[in-house]
């Protein structure tokens, strides 16, 4: 666990941020749990349950939701479960059951999409998918949470004797009805219902004419009210019969109790499994309301960089009231241990000091956070802060005995895996007195090799932020125009306060501005103005920067615009120019056709008319081949040189051929030649003969009973005629 004081937590707020994500949780028991979270420092543990978290937020944006594990609370059973011959109630059985249902669900969902969530997955690896509970539980309890009548022999029994001798009683007591109603003796309502048992509305003056048991009278005394005597002896036999049920019923709950006894270590682990899903599905939901996500956890380089960091409860509270969230960008490591924040006051210094302090509470309890995708974090042991008003009432200590006191433990405690963030730090005494004392506290943080962030007005504590290697100014940038904040943190460089701008705005009056510039050194003056003047400067130059950004963005795109339209320009003129010289070559045939046929109208002679059309023709064709010889040639070329490469190619690939069939030839034995006499077989025979004759290729095998001419290709040699001899 990190040693956190609880004034850092309420200083940071963070109970307000548990308070938001338990409003996710589905059960009470989450809830709780949810708000019971303390930040972790173990990087595995802390990195274990944000990936956890992160996986079950993007189930959300998938096809593969997570089942719902909504689930009772059956705590309280464990240690009933522990005692023997205790016997759990009905209700009991079936919570058990329902959450036994949930966690299989939950089981074989992440069994079976393992790779989509590992992490999710190895928090159910200890559990397995249980049948028996669900079947055990079913056997005795129907649906409507009723023991099932068929839930041992003599239930069974006792229930259908129950049933007939219900049937009796009715049937007595309607037979009594009938019989009092038609002598009279009956009340206008004639019977009522008293103790779950109908009973006769008998007239008081006709009591004792029906025998049986009074079970009460009317108000007035007019009306008695008596079970029939018949009626009243079956009731007392029902009566036996409910006692041996819920006797039976007890028996039958005991043994399933029995039952359930070796699986409480089972319903240990899955209740805790199940709380912890629900803790998740917290912790995502909320991720999802605040745009949280996991940024990368630095191990070896100690590093944070929050990139356009918000802080959450200040992005809820703005996106209800629809107003705009300005986000930070804060970074610390090993050459920037120490960041000294300074500006005027309602810049936002403090917001972004609690921003960082938040998030880092927030990631080490396994929360995502709420800053860009490309943002790194490290983890603490520890975190201490001294931010707002620490006026201590109960031990009588103003705000600067009260932070001293703060700053005699934070110096105790210091040390490289420290975090601390201390806002307005020196303020509460004499400005040179207070800024001296700082100073050096400040320097003992810086040795202890801490990291932090602080907030100051003092101008030796900006100095010294200049001076350290490991220590770096930021300020919070202000509107020199409209002496507006725009709560942006720009790293490198100290902050004025505008002290004196802002009073001017205010409407102070420039006599008294004046006179109070005189009353302090000139040297701090000159210090504050210059300072201010820098910022005027940055601020004019990263406006003239954004300005630039845009026009160059404005001529990339301009540029583009010219190139495209300048080829789509150059394609039009190709295919003007081509229809050009396509339209001049069918006015020059044109006017060839029209010369002609002038000739022709004037001798009306075919032949010569014939001749010249079959002439120009051949001239357009030769035309034609030309260029065609001319595309062809250029597709030739290209032809050429692809065969060329590949004829390379071929030549290594032959080489390698060569190779293997040298070797392949030398492995391979020479044919033996066959002569008369020599014993062979075919290839693919048993049987063995002997040569009679060879004609050219052609050999006449004799096999004792027959003889047959066989292609010497086919025959291999078994016995040499010389080696017979």
């Amino acid at each position: 666990m990190v040693s956190i004081p609880d004034k850092t937590l309420e200083d940071l707020e963070y109970n307000e941020v548990l308070k938001h994500c338990s409003a996710f949780s589905i059960t009470p028991m989450g809830k709780e749990v949810v708000l019971s979270l303390r930040p972790l420092n173990k990087a595995d543990e802390v990195l274990n349950r944000l990936k956890m978290t992160s996986e079950y937020c993007s189930s959300f944006d998938n096809e593969n939701r997570i089942p719902n594990h909504e689930f009772d609370d059956i705590s309280s059973y464990f240690q009933l479960l522990k005692i023997e011959n205790s016997v759990l109630e009905l209700e009991a059985f079936r919570n058990l059951a329902r959450n036994t249902e949930t966690s299989n669900a939950l089981v074989r969902f992440l069994d079976k999409f393992k790779k989509y969530y590992p992490n999710l997955s190895n928090l159910s690896r200890e559990l397995f998918e249980e049948k028996q509970i669900k079947t055990a539980v079913d056997n005795v309890i129907d649906r409507h949470g009723e023991i099932r009548n068929d839930a041992s022999d003599t239930l069974f029994t006792i229930r259908k004797q129950i049933q007939q001798l219900r049937g009796k009683i009715s049937r007595s007591f309607n037979k009594a009805l009938s019989q009092f109603s038609n002598a009279d003796y009956l009340d206008d309502i004639r019977e009522s219902v008293i103790e779950n048992r109908r009973v006769l509305a008998v007239k008081a003056m006709y009591r004792r004419k029906i025998k049986g048991a009074i079970m009460g009278s009317s108000k007035t005394g007019s009306i008695v009210f008596i079970e029939p005597e018949t009626t009243n002896a079956l009731t007392r036999e029902l009566q036996n019969l409910e006692f041996e049920e819920a006797e039976e019923i007890k028996k039958i709950l005991s043994q399933l109790t029995d039952f359930f006894r070796p699986f409480l270590p089972y319903f240990e682990l899955q209740y805790a499994f199940l709380l912890e899903i629900d803790v998740i599905h917290a912790k995502a939901r909320y991720a999802e309301e605040i745009g949280g996500l996991l940024p990368k956890i630095t191990d070896n380089q100690k590093q944070i960089a929050y990139l356009k960091a918000y802080h959450p409860l200040l992005l809820q509270a703005h996106n209800l009231e629809d107003k705009v969230t300005h986000p930070q960008d804060i970074h610390l490591d090993s050459k920037n241990r120490i960041v000294v924040i300074s500006g005027p006051n309602a810049g936002g210094k403090s917001i972004t000091l609690k921003t960082v302090g938040l998030l880092q509470l927030m990631l080490q309890t396994g929360i995502l956070i709420p800053v860009n995708e490309k943002s790194k974090a490290m983890l603490f042991e520890q975190i201490i802060t001294d931010i707002g008003d620490n006026q201590s009432i109960e031990n009588h200590l103003s705000t600067y005995s009260y932070r001293l006191k703060n700053m005699k433990s934070f110096l105790r405690k210091c040390n490289k895996n420290t975090l601390f963030l201390i806002d307005e730090f020196g303020t509460g005494s004499d400005p040179e007195l207070g800024g001296a004392l700082a100073e050096v506290i400040l320097e003992d943080f810086y040795e202890k090799k801490a990291y932090g962030l602080i907030t100051t007005h003092y101008s030796n504590l900006k100095a010294l932020a200049n001076e350290l290697p490991a220590m770096i100014n930021a300020n919070m940038q202000f509107d020199s125009k409209t002496l507006e904040p725009v709560f942006k943190l720009v790293m490198g460089e100290a902050g004025s306060s505008f002290t004196f701008e802002v009073a001017q705005k205010n409407g102070l009056p420039f006599n008294l501005i004046n006179r109070a510039k005189k009353k302090i050194e000139r040297g701090k003056v000159r210090f504050d103005a210059t300072i201010a003047k820098l910022q005027k400067e940055r601020s004019a130059m990263i406006k003239t920067g954004k300005s630039l950004k845009e026009k160059e963005t404005k001529a990339a795109v301009e540029t583009d615009r010219m190139v495209e339209m300048n080829s789509k320009l150059k394609s039009k003129l190709i295919s003007y120019q081509e229809l050009f010289d396509y339209n001049q070559k069918m006015i020059v045939l044109g006017n060839k056709l029209n010369e002609i046929a002038e000739r022709f109208f004037q001798n009306n002679k075919k032949r010569p008319l014939i001749a010249e059309l079959i002439k120009l023709v051949e001239s357009e064709n030769s035309k034609r081949k030309r260029k065609s010889s001319i595309k062809v040639k250029k597709e030739r070329e290209k032809k050429k040189k692809i065969n060329e490469q590949v004829k390379k190619e071929l030549v290594e690939v032959r080489k390698e051929k060569k190779k293997k069939s040298k070797l392949e030839q030398q492995e391979i034995k020479p044919k033996p030649k066959l002569k008369i006499g020599d014993r062979v077989r075919m290839f693919d025979g048993r049987s063995v003969g002997s040569i009679d004759s060879i004609e050219k290729n052609k050999v006449i095998v004799n096999y004792g009973v027959f003889t047959t001419q066989v292609n010497a290709d086919l025959l291999e040699l078994v016995e040499s005629e010389k080696i017979k001899k």
